[in-house]
């Protein structure tokens, strides 16, 4: 066969084939083509919006819009500094080194001319965080956190970026919370936020955060509330926890700025992430409910510090072990260990195996739970008591004591057997009973004993230990908490604090530097 004949041949089959077998190919690809469909075929494959769904979303995205719009103009920066002294460089063979002869100081030609510099240098040190305006005097509620220990303290308020100074007001390290003030001539246009109500926020509700995180002022991020009454957020002994948690972002900066419902009422103050290490949100904040913070920014504005409700009873957590024995059906509430004498407590009849589950109408989940609860309260305030005696319930009514200075804040709910001085000297203590003096081998029937010391603070450098036995300071007698916390007092304005302390060692004079 020639090779025409061949050629022939195979163009004929490829032409059958092709007939056969592309053309349908091809009408398929003309049906899945976008290019090459009707305009009948187009609106049947698109899949239509739902008009209603729509509407929600724009409703939604609408009422995002009006409540920033409402909130923006009541929350400011807070940009914090302070000054930090620190060793300077020294010249290790002294002022005529051949060393500094040489290499001189840098500034003339004649280095020995010049003064050997301060063993100690300064240099700023800034913060930054957020604050919502809550009256016309110019108050603003911020974080503890962001005014701590600063020389200086100023606001940039919204809109223009116009700068005032501020001083503060007065802090509560417990709650995390500050109330600073304009300090120059007020401006007239101040947008005071509306507080709203945190008791009924609902798990699920929108929230939006407002803040300048990493300086980006006016941020509106949103979210839900993802769950209420977290505690165990923040450490530190003491603190007063009751935490909003929401999933709206929350990054450095955003701290003391509002969190708000769709009302454009601030429900929260935005205080913590937890960052799983990385510094940053990673889909977990935390606020204080406003609820919690008006009776703190109440107080602070009044006298610059906070009055909190005492019980006078030693409590410790009900675990599962615990419940059954007490014949709880749930390990919930807070187990009274020790009614303390002459408490509030005490008058009113509560008794040691009592279990509180109920606080003024409130359920008591946990001994936190009940210590921020009676913390909220003012002194004084009659409150309902329920608890659970021998398998009953009981109620009883308590006029709640006061929280004194100093104490601390597991008093609020646990009486004053403790007290924390930790602000001055890194330290609490608790009474000396007769079970913790036979636990350490105490004869002595009087002093306070060391239950916790604080890593780097005074009393750690002046080598005090959990379990050590306060029996005088400053040379009086320490016989209990009052007395300790009394002698801390009368110590203000001294530079050191004169402690006789005893443990098997023997006794023993330790100094101790007050802050």
């Amino acid at each position: 066969m020639n090779s025409k004949k061949l050629q022939a041949i195979c163009l004929t089959v490829g032409l059958a084939l092709f007939t056969s077998t592309g053309l349908p190919v091809l009408a398929a690809a003309e049906r899945l083509s976008p290019l090459r469909t009707t305009d009948s075929d187009s609106r049947s494959a698109v899949i239509p919006v739902s008009d209603s769904g729509v509407a929600g979303l724009r409703a939604l995205g609408d009422t995002f819009a009006d409540v920033a719009a409402r909130i923006k103009p009541s929350v400011v920066k807070v940009f914090s500094e302070k000054t930090v002294r620190r060793p300077s460089f020294q010249w290790p063979f002294g002022d005529d080194s051949p060393f500094r002869r040489f290499f001189g100081n840098g500034n003339d030609d004649s280095p020995q001319s010049q003064p050997r510099r301060s063993p100690q240098q300064g240099f700023k040190q800034a913060g930054m965080g957020s604050g919502v305006i809550i009256d016309k005097e110019g108050h603003i509620l911020t974080n503890h956190h962001v005014v701590d220990d600063m020389d200086r303290i100023k606001v940039i308020l919204p809109g223009d970026d116009r700068e005032y100074d501020a001083i503060v007001v007065g802090t509560d390290p417990t709650t995390d919370l500050a109330v600073i003030k304009i300090k120059d001539k007020l401006p007239r246009d101040l947008q005071p936020a509306i507080l709203g109500d945190s008791n009924v926020l609902r798990v699920g509700d929108w929230v939006l955060a407002v803040g300048a995180p990493f300086g980006y002022e006016q941020t509106v991020t949103a979210g839900i509330i993802s769950a209420k009454g977290r505690t165990g957020v923040e450490e530190g002994k003491g603190k007063f926890e009751d935490f909003l948690q929401t999933d709206a972002a929350i990054n450095p900066g955003n701290s003391g700025g509002p969190m708000v419902n769709l009302n454009g009422e601030v429900v929260g103050i935005n205080t913590a992430i937890a960052t799983g290490g990385v510094g940053q949100f990673a889909g977990i904040g935390f606020a204080i409910p406003i609820n919690m913070a008006k009776p703190i920014v109440r107080d602070l504005i009044k006298s610059g510090h906070v009055t909190r409700g005492m019980l006078g009873v030693t409590i410790q957590p009900v675990t599962e072990d615990l419940a059954r024995e007490f014949g709880l059906s749930d390990p919930k509430g807070a187990l009274v260990g020790q009614v303390n004498k002459g408490s509030p407590a005490e008058k009113a009849g509560v008794q040691v195996g009592d279990v509180i589950v109920r606080f003024d109408g409130q359920p008591v989940t946990d001994t936190m739970h009940l210590r921020t609860l009676v913390a909220s309260t003012p002194p004084g305030t009659p409150a309902e008591v329920v608890v659970m005696r021998r398998g009953r319930e009981q109620t009883i009514n308590i006029k709640l004591g006061e929280l004194t200075s100093g104490e601390t804040a597991s008093s609020a709910g646990e009486g004053s057997e403790e007290g924390n001085v930790s602000d001055q000297i890194g330290l609490t203590v608790q009474s000396l009973t007769p079970d913790i003096a036979r636990q350490f081998g105490y004869d002595k029937a009087e002093g306070v004993v060391v239950s916790e010391v604080k890593d780097g603070s005074s009393a750690a450098d002046a080598r005090l230990r959990t379990g050590d036995l306060i029996v005088e300071a400053n040379r009086a007698a320490i016989s209990s908490v009052d007395d300790f916390r009394r002698a801390i007092e009368k110590a203000k304005g001294k530079d050191t604090l004169l402690l006789l302390v005893c443990n098997q060692a023997g006794s023993r004079f330790v100094i101790v530097r007050l802050k």
